[in-house]
């Protein structure tokens, strides 16, 4: 049951892709800044494959910063929301777990909030086989400050409203943050851990959206996603009454270098 119920989280995604794509928050250039640091080489120039690329936001801002990418994503509607959001951008068919890639290949493989998906077992091997020696794999997750008093009380009341879909405190709408252990199990990759913080201000009905276009919301049912999102945005506007609300994010952010 929990293996199923995994999979239709992982596969939620594809009926909202046009909603995670309109809402869901960017990276700051200072993650990349960080990615390159540890990673020993600019992204100008480097063959970067980003992998459970979803709508492609890390895919465009990895171009952005000179890189070759190529995207590769395994659902559906993710993948058509790619093609019209980045019709010149190269995406594939694959998951992580059977990388469609050949070896030795990338200098840089990059899972945007999308490792946990995986099943690391299989992801890390096959990111060992794909990139090339001294290639680098990096994982990132949004997460929300939880030191921040309004952030964390809205991850408790996820937390108790969808208890009966498996959410728990501090995980579920907080981006499932990553730790080395976590990641990798097997203890065969030396992960680095960086945490960089930043934050946007978007309208109240962006920020609904986006806490909306979570896999947990979207396996519950319309009716009771539907129900806490229309408390919650009362309790927001008295946070904010301008309706503007100050999203703070920590990425967390592993490199490891394929030695």
């Amino acid at each position: 049951m929990a293996a199923s119920f995994h999979t239709a989280r992982a596969h939620s995604f594809n009926a909202a892709a046009a909603q995670y794509a309109a809402n869901r928050p960017s990276y700051p250039p200072a993650l990349f800044d960080t990615i390159e640091e540890l990673a020993g080489r600019p992204l100008t120039g480097a063959r970067v494959a980003d992998i459970g690329a979803g709508t492609g936001i890390a895919t465009a801002l990895l171009h952005a910063r000179g890189a070759e990418v190529l995207a590769v994503e395994p659902g559906d509607g993710m993948a058509e929301q790619f093609r019209r959001t980045h019709p010149h951008f190269p995406i594939i068919r694959g998951d992580g777990n059977d990388l469609p890639l050949l070896t030795d290949s990338t200098d840089l493989l990059t899972y945007a909030q999308s490792w946990h998906w995986t099943d690391p077992a299989r992801a890390v091997p096959e990111a060992c086989r794909v990139l090339r020696p001294g290639g680098a794999l990096a994982l990132w997750w949004n997460t929300y400050a939880l030191d921040i008093p309004w952030i964390a009380g809205q991850v408790a009341r996820v937390a108790e409203h969808f208890k009966d879909y498996g959410a728990h405190p501090a995980v579920e709408v907080n981006g499932n943050g990553a730790r080395a252990a976590q990641a990798d199990p097997t203890g065969r990759l030396d992960f680095t851990h960086r945490v960089v913080r930043w934050s946007r201000r978007v309208p109240v009905d962006t920020h609904l959206a986006n806490i909306g276009s979570h896999s947990l919301f979207l396996v519950a049912g319309q009716a009771h996603t539907a129900h806490f999102l229309t408390e919650e945005r009362r309790i927001l506007l008295q946070h904010f009454p301008d309706g503007t609300v100050e999203e703070t994010y920590d990425v967390e952010l592993l490199v490891a270098l394929n030695t």
